[in-house]
C-alpha cells in the first residue's frame, strides 16, 4: 500500500472535490461531510506523520447540460421561453434533474442547465433588442449549422447572468453545484466584422469584459462549487484560421478576464473544451489537439475540462497534455462521450484512467465527461435516460480507477 505523507494529505484536504464514501484513513478525523468535501484535520498537518492505510481520490465532475424533459421541449415550441407559464415546467425539470443526478453518487452537479433554454452560448443576451439572428454561422460534420444572433449597437450587456441558475440549483441540491458560463472569445464573435457606426470594437471588448468578470463574481459569491468557462471555440478557431492568429486573439482576450481574479479565485474556475456536441455531430474533431492545447494551456485557470473520450488516439493526447500541463493546474480528462449512444461500462471507464495515470500526474488528474449531453435546447438526439447512465458509469469508473491507483 503506498504512503500518505503530511504534506499529501495537506493536498487532498484541499482539493474540492472528492469521494468521501471511499476514502480510508487511520486518521479518524478525515471524514466525509454532508456537502461532499473532506472535513479538516489538525493531526494531518503535524510534520512527518504517515498513513499507511488510504485510497487516492480523483475529483469528478460533470460539464453542464442534460437533455430537457419532452413536455418542457413540447411547452416550450409553442411559446416564448421566457413566458411565466412556463416557468412551473422549468422548476420542475431542474428538481428532477438535481434529484437524478444526485443518485448517480455524483459529488459534483450542475442543473442541467435546464433554463439554458436557448443554448448554451447566448443565454446572456437571448431577447436583447440590439441582436440581429444572422449571424456568425457554426456548421457541423453532419451538414446542420447554428448561428449566433449580430450586435447592431452598442453598448454591450448582458441581459441576465448565469448566477441565477444557481438560485435556483440550490434549493433543490444537497451536494456542491458548479455553473459553466460562456467565454469572451465566443462572445466576441457577436460584434460584425464591418464594425458598428458610433461603437468601435475596443468599446465593445471593455464592456464585454467587465460582464464577464461581474458573471464569475456573481457565481462565485452564489457559492458555485467551480465557475466552468465554455470554450468550444478553441479548435473551432484554427479550423478558421489555420495560422493560429485568431485562436491566439482568444486566448489573450480570455486571459485579459482571467486577469481581473486573484490566484486563489482562478483555482475556482476552469476552461472546457471540446470539438461541439449537437445533434451527435461535431464542428471541428478534424482538428488535431496538438494545434489547440499548448495555447489552451497558456490560459490562466486552475482547471481544465477536455474532451476525450470521443479522440480516436487518447495516448497521443494525454502525451501532449503532459508536456503542456504546468505545476497547479488540474486536468479533468472526457471518459464518456456524450454523442455515443453507446453507454460506456465503468470498468471501460476504470482503465481508460489508469491509462492516463501513466503520463499525467494523479494529483493533477481528473474525470469529466467530453461534452454537456444537450447544449442546444433542441437536440433531443441523446435521452436523459442514456445521459444519467453515463454520468453514473463515469462516477463508478473513477471510483474504481481510484481504487486501483491507491492499492485499495
Amino acid at each position: 500500500m503506498r504512503k500518505l505523507t503530511a504534506a499529501k494529505t495537506r493536498n487532498l484536504h484541499e482539493r474540492e472535490v472528492m469521494f468521501p464514501f471511499f476514502i480510508q484513513s487511520e486518521c479518524a478525523a478525515l471524514r466525509p461531510l454532508k456537502d461532499g468535501h473532506i472535513s479538516s484535520c489538525s493531526a494531518c498537518t503535524s510534520g512527518g506523520r504517515t498513513y499507511s492505510n488510504y485510497t487516492v481520490l480523483l475529483p469528478t465532475e460533470p460539464i453542464g447540460s442534460i437533455p430537457r424533459p419532452h413536455q418542457l421541449i413540447e411547452a416550450a415550441k409553442t411559446s416564448n421561453s421566457e413566458d411565466p407559464k412556463l416557468n412551473a415546467l422549468f422548476d420542475e425539470a431542474i428538481r428532477d434533474t438535481i434529484e437524478r443526478f444526485e443518485a448517480t453518487g455524483s459529488p459534483v452537479i450542475t442543473d442541467g442547465e435546464q433554463r439554458k433554454y436557448q443554448n448554451f452560448a447566448t443565454y446572456s443576451v437571448h431577447g436583447l433588442p440590439n441582436m440581429a439572428p444572422d449571424g456568425f454561422r457554426i456548421p457541423f460534420a453532419n451538414g446542420h449549422e447554428r448561428r449566433l444572433p449580430r450586435l447592431t449597437a452598442g453598448p454591450f450587456r448582458y441581459k441576465l447572468y448565469a448566477d441565477q441558475y444557481l438560485d435556483i440549483a440550490h434549493r433543490y441540491a444537497h451536494v456542491p453545484v458548479k455553473q459553466a458560463i460562456i467565454s469572451p472569445s465566443a462572445l466576441s464573435l457577436l460584434y460584425p466584422a464591418e464594425g458598428i457606426a458610433g461603437y468601435n470594437r475596443e468599446d465593445f471588448i471593455t464592456d464585454l469584459l467587465a460582464e464577464h468578470e461581474t458573471e464569475i463574481r456573481r457565481c462565485l459569491a452564489k457559492g458555485a462549487h467551480k465557475v466552468q468557462i465554455d470554450f468550444t471555440e478553441g479548435r473551432l478557431a484554427i479550423k478558421l484560421d489555420p495560422s493560429g492568429a485568431l485562436l491566439s486573439s482568444f486566448v489573450r482576450l480570455n486571459n485579459l478576464a482571467l486577469s481581473r481574479f486573484s490566484p486563489e479565485e482562478r483555482e475556482r474556475i476552469g476552461i472546457h473544451t471540446c470539438p461541439g456536441s449537437d445533434c451527435d455531430s461535431t464542428h471541428s474533431a478534424d482538428i488535431d489537439y496538438s494545434e489547440l492545447l499548448p495555447s489552451l494551456f497558456e490560459l490562466q485557470v486552475g482547471n481544465f475540462y477536455i474532451a476525450l473520450a470521443g479522440e480516436k488516439d487518447r495516448v497521443r493526447v494525454q502525451k501532449i497534455i503532459r508536456d503542456n500541463l504546468q505545476p497547479g493546474q488540474t486536468v479533468f480528462l472526457g471518459v464518456v462521450d456524450p454523442i455515443n449512444p453507446r453507454i460506456e461500462t465503468a470498468e471501460e471507464i476504470r482503465d481508460s484512467i489508469l491509462e492516463a495515470a501513466k503520463y499525467i500526474p494523479v494529483d493533477q488528474l481528473g474525470t469529466t465527461d467530453d461534452c454537456g449531453f444537450s447544449p442546444f435546447c433542441d437536440d433531443t438526439s441523446t435521452t436523459r435516460d442514456t445521459a444519467f447512465a453515463k454520468i453514473q458509469a463515469r462516477v463508478e469508473g473513477t471510483r474504481l480507477a481510484s481504487q486501483t491507483i491507491g492499492g485499495g
